[in-house]
């Protein structure tokens, strides 16, 4: 931020040390995270990931219609969507390391700091702060949300 201008609330929300410094801005989503700029391994688009959740939940939806039809122990269709939205997104992404909807569209979900499976409580707290929508909805400069942030892991094309 330019040194005549002042730090208010109408300037909208900053990430900590997001924007300060020479070098503030990445030339391309992932560069600060050593990705490459297009192909496998690249971060994938906010559109992309947004269209990837939107196939996780008809999925969902489709298996929750089934189970509401012969059976209300999970509630109603609404209620058992989010409830199979959640296990899919944890046990696929904790076995596969991606959810169907993100296998479709070519993306993985990858650790950030080590070349290492993304595990049981990553994919599960990641899925988790994703349900609640609004942390995936704010990303970075790199493009990662804070559920990645708060996970280290980041959304790459395949």
């Amino acid at each position: 931020m330019a040194g005549s201008q002042q730090r208010n609330w109408r300037n909208g929300p900053e990430m900590p040390n997001q924007f300060s410094g020479d070098d503030a801005v990445p030339d391309y989503p992932g560069q600060w995270l050593g990705l490459p700029e297009k192909g496998a391994g690249a971060q994938a688009s906010v559109m992309r990931r947004a269209c990837g959740v939107l196939i996780d939940w008809g999925i969902a939806w489709g298996i929750a219609a089934l189970i509401t039809s012969q059976t209300h122990a999970l509630g109603d269709t609404a209620t058992a969507t989010y409830l199979v939205w959640m296990v899919m997104g944890i046990l696929t992404g904790w076995l596969m390391a991606r959810t169907p909807g993100m296998a479709v569209l070519g993306m993985g979900v990858a650790r950030v700091d080590a070349e290492e499976p993304v595990g049981l409580w990553r994919a599960a707290l990641r899925t988790v702060l994703t349900g609640f929508v609004l942390p995936a909805a704010l990303v970075d400069a790199d493009g990662r949300g804070m559920h990645d942030r708060a996970t280290n892991t980041t959304v790459i094309r395949g």
